[in-house]
């Protein structure tokens, strides 16, 4: 069983969103849930990536599905400091690109 962790913590204007472990199937519900709460909640979604090791197709739709619900509100998602594997996999997809992609610290714009 993979373990999968989403914190979120809030900030002037913003909710971050860290994950932790690896995003599968397994962890998709629990994904969905918290970015498109943090959604509904700030109009920028800071999209921590740096302590996820893993993400396949179920976690890329998620992101995108956030995305989505976040243009359609005005606001957008962020994602930030997505290495190795993931950073690969957000490359190929060229989610990178659409969620644009940063190696920077989530607490800064």
């Amino acid at each position: 069983m993979a373990h999968f962790e989403a914190a979120t913590s809030t900030g002037p204007g913003r909710v971050v969103v860290a994950l932790t472990g690896e995003c599968d199937l397994e962890g998709r519900d629990r994904l969905a849930a918290v970015l498109l709460s943090a959604v509904d909640t700030a109009a920028l979604v800071v999209v921590d990536l740096g302590g996820l090791t893993f993400i396949d197709s179920s976690g890329i739709h998620g992101l995108v599905t956030a995305h989505h619900a976040a243009q359609r509100s005005g606001g957008r998602v962020q994602l930030v400091n997505a290495s190795g594997a993931v950073a690969t996999v957000l490359e190929l997809t060229g989610v990178d690109r659409l969620l644009g992609a940063r190696t920077e610290d989530a607490g800064r714009e």
